[in-house]
């Protein structure tokens, strides 16, 4: 049924939506959000959902409210089911009223979805509670950008009182409410881009902070708090303690496959930016897996370089019950999706590397053994070189192949040509490190810090003249993750 849903996308954390937020969004034909709506809550509307920036920065309106309002009820008139996507809470200073009101007049069915509002997104990240049963029975929110529509004598005497949008007058409001009796001492903190790994506070005294704003160069959007509970933040502050808080790390997976490391990042307070510098595709022609397949009584040894190598594979084999003979896989993320399937590898290297799993067989009796080895249609030569060598017959199938997404080398562009570069990118194969160099433009890693699975992608990321700052011990992700932390650590 046609509706339109206002949908609250909290303070800029994307995890903070709510269930219902989520749900609704996966429900959408067009999304219309706002400047200070996470960009990655979009991710989660259908693929064919239009996607419509209609954001306002002071005075940089993608469009009026009335004709914000025009195109929901249009969309909606069409049939579609529109979500009108919000920073924060679409009710607290979000102009949400003014647009249920023409929606409403238009005769439209809607919703409300609540979000989280930016000075609950400040109390949880900054550590300091809003409101406290010995220091708070008065809380008020206020809006900064009309200075003179405010009773500030009244407003002052909260106990602890909320800011929006009043960063640019900063000065003009605190001598509104040192003119109205507040204390020069009172705890006062300003906080932009709250609960996002770019969170950045300012914490000083009412008197001092229009001073230490100034200093900062803090700009919108950010809000101040003010209050005896602003003490409570050096005790409770947690967000900004975070081992990786404020750096931004580059995830070079494929897309299909970053989602467990980006995750592991951002927990640990890191900006994830992603650049798929993979991208999986199945083969044009699976003849000769097929026939590999038909025929696979015939061999002693299969062996697993990657995941992928189990997924394509297993898509064409089907019944893994015809698997007669003993398996290898190189690493413990192999060995997890070949159990997962109820297929026991016997053979699982202490190093996820080819190397490793050269080392593995040098032990193991294969002379005269036949050895398939299904991979990528682009793969080191490593594993079957070795095996041949100790006497066995290799077959390599091609399963899959590695390609460079087509979006890659405009990605890198806008990642690596900001003022701003990022602090690490992370190394997954050696195949990222190539297409990534491929794709980047010149200089583009100078200054980024290099962050490797292993000693097979450190080699190539020196071959290509860098320096590895970080290698995982483990070659997993969270080892990955591990040693950017170590690397890190002050």
């Amino acid at each position: 049924m046609t509706k339109i849903y206002l949908v609250g996308g909290g303070p800029g954390d994307p995890e903070l939506i709510t269930i219902k937020g989520k749900r609704v969004l996966g429900l959408a034909d067009a999304v219309l959000y706002d400047h200070l709506a996470p960009e990655q809550l979009l991710d989660l509307a259908p693929p064919a959902a239009e996607r419509l920036y209609v954001g306002k920065k002071r005075a940089d309106h993608a469009y009026t409210q009335q004709e914000i309002c025009a195109m929901m009820i249009e969309r909606a008139r069409r049939g579609l089911t529109v979500v009108r996507l919000k920073g924060g809470d679409p009710f607290v200073f979000g102009r949400g009223g003014e647009e249920l009101e023409a929606v409403a007049e238009a005769g439209i069915p809607f919703e409300v979805v609540p979000g989280i509002t930016a000075p609950l997104g400040i109390a949880a990240y900054s550590g300091i509670p809003l409101t406290h049963r010995d220091y708070t029975s008065v809380l008020t929110f206020v809006p900064g950008h009309n200075v003179d529509a405010v009773d500030w004598s009244i407003v002052g005497r909260s106990d602890t009182l909320v800011v929006f949008m009043g960063i640019e007058h900063i000065d003009d409001i605190v001598g509104e409410l040192l003119r109205a009796g507040r204390s020069p001492l009172t705890p006062a903190v300003a906080v932009r881009w709250a609960t996002r790994p770019d969170q950045q506070t300012v914490s000083g005294t009412l008197e001092d902070l229009p001073r230490l704003i100034h200093a900062h160069g803090l700009t919108p959007p950010a809000t101040v708090l003010i209050g005896e509970v602003v003490r409570f933040r050096e005790r409770f502050s947690w967000f900004e303690r975070l081992p990786l808080f404020g750096a931004t790390v580059v995830v070079t997976r494929a897309r299909s496959q970053a989602g467990e490391l980006c995750d592991e990042l951002h927990r640990l307070g890191a900006r994830v930016v992603e650049l798929p510098a993979i991208e999986l595709r199945p083969m044009d022609d699976y003849s000769g897996l097929d026939a590999a397949i038909a025929r696979l009584g015939e061999y002693d040894w299969i062996v697993f370089t990657s995941t992928n190598a189990v997924d394509y594979f297993l898509e064409r084999l089907r019944d893994i019950r015809r698997i007669r003979g003993r398996v290898c896989a190189i690493g413990t993320a192999t060995r997890a999706a070949l159990e997962a399937v109820h297929v026991i590898p016997e053979l699982v290297p202490d190093e996820a590397s080819s190397e490793g799993v050269a080392a593995a067989f040098a032990s193991v009796a294969v002379s005269g053994a036949r050895v398939l080895l299904p991979r990528a249609s682009q793969a080191r030569e490593v594993i079957p070189e070795t095996l041949r060598a100790l006497g066995a017959t290799v077959d390599i199938v091609d399963a899959y192949r590695n390609i460079i997404p087509d979006d890659a080398a405009a990605r890198a562009q806008k990642i690596f040509g900001s003022s701003r570069k990022p602090d690490w990118i992370t190394f997954t194969s050696g195949s990222t490190v190539n297409n990534v160099i491929a794709i980047a433009p010149a200089g583009a890693l100078d200054g980024v810090r290099v962050a490797s699975i292993g000693p097979a992608t450190s080699a190539v990321v020196r071959r290509h003249g860098l320096r590895v700052d970080a290698e995982a011990r483990e070659a997993s992700v969270h080892g990955l993750v591990q040693a950017i932390v170590t690397a890190a650590a002050p």
